[in-house]
């Protein structure tokens, strides 16, 4: 069997695979995880008492006032857990269960396999990154997010040069997830990213919100945080990453052994109002609403909840936009 076949659960004794906490310091100890050294005191790790530790704070956080705990932990479209309201996705939040998790490793990539969350957060450092959050749907949170650069961790898996998108998957168990028996997307919700636009060192793999292990109803336990793009991009509970040369036509519906081609749930959907670089865009109206302005949602609620100018790419553009040098940003929505 070749190195890169080897699978954690497939060497560390059973007992300690079983056991979250004492898998990390077998596996770091045993050589197994690509790019891991000796753990260190701000190495990541998802704390038992929920609150994190060694959590360094990132210089170029936006300033703006943060939303609310109370609404960014209740204000959530996550359908897996319920269609309705913005508020069932935390009703509905204790049906979720995170642990133990895995993440499974497809396609262009040397390192593929399966790894458990230990695997995945090792050996990073936590940053809390104060992000901007705009929704689709015209209202926006500022967002104090827990998590390190997602292209760290792509990097881990050494992508092959045929790799031109990294293609996320969120879990999709029937069991859990009520939300599911709601046919209005093809299950497992997909999101796609370009290699450029997921090793770009805005974009973050998230597991928490203000110092505290992420929620269920966020998208507990690791999830991808995307800010200059709207927010269903940002794909929730990532249960497998896969490497692709190539991103799927619209139409283009053939099943493989991997499962959909399709590259985002909502572009499958409905692609003339759901892009697939989804951009925050104030300049490209969504067929049914204007984008040229939004909600910031802060707690206050009815009239009073502030209404602000839309920035392009979501106020981002300066570290941004050369990803998009010389696109029309109307026609490649």
């Amino acid at each position: 069997m070749k190195r890169n076949d080897i699978k954690p659960s497939e060497i560390t004794p059973e007992a300690v695979f079983l056991n979250r906490r004492k898998l990390v310091a077998g596996a770091v100890a045993m050589g197994l995880l690509p790019g891991c050294g000796q753990p260190d005191a701000t190495a990541a790790a998802i704390p038992d008492g929920g609150e994190f530790e060694n959590v360094q704070p990132w210089p170029a956080s936006t300033t703006e006032t943060k939303s609310p705990w109370e609404v960014v932990t209740t204000h959530n479209n996550y359908y897996e857990l319920g269609t309705g309201s913005y508020s069932i996705a935390s009703r509905n939040a204790d049906s979720l269960k995170t642990d133990p998790w895995s993440v499974e490793v497809t396609g262009e990539a040397d390192r593929t396999g399966t790894y458990t969350l230990e695997d995945i957060l090792q050996p990073h450092t936590l940053e809390e990154r104060i992000y901007r959050l705009r929704c689709v749907e015209r209202w926006s949170l500022v967002v104090p997010w827990v998590g390190f650069p997602m292209g760290d961790l792509l990097q881990r898996f050494e992508p092959r040069s045929g790799a031109k998108y990294v293609q996320f998957f969120t879990l999709a168990d029937r069991e859990q997830m009520p939300g599911l028996r709601n046919q209005v997307l093809e299950w497992p919700y997909r999101e796609g990213l370009t290699i450029e636009e997921a090793m770009h060192p805005l974009t973050l793999a998230a597991v928490g919100v203000y110092g505290k292990v992420m929620p269920a109803q966020n998208g507990a336990p690791i999830r991808l945080v995307v800010p200059w793009k709207y927010g269903y991009k940002s794909i929730k509970s990532i249960v497998r990453i896969n490497f692709t040369s190539e991103k799927p036509r619209i139409g283009d519906e053939q099943r493989s052994a991997s499962g959909w081609t399709w590259m985002s749930s909502w572009n499958q959907y409905a692609g003339n109002e759901y892009g697939f670089y989804s951009n925050v865009n104030p300049n490209r109206p969504h067929p049914r609403w204007s984008q040229e302005v939004e909600q910031r949602l802060d707690g206050t609620g009815g009239l009073s909840v502030p209404v602000i100018d839309t920035q392009l790419f979501n106020g981002y553009a300066d570290e941004v936009a050369h990803l998009y040098q010389g696109m029309d940003l109307i026609e490649n929505h």
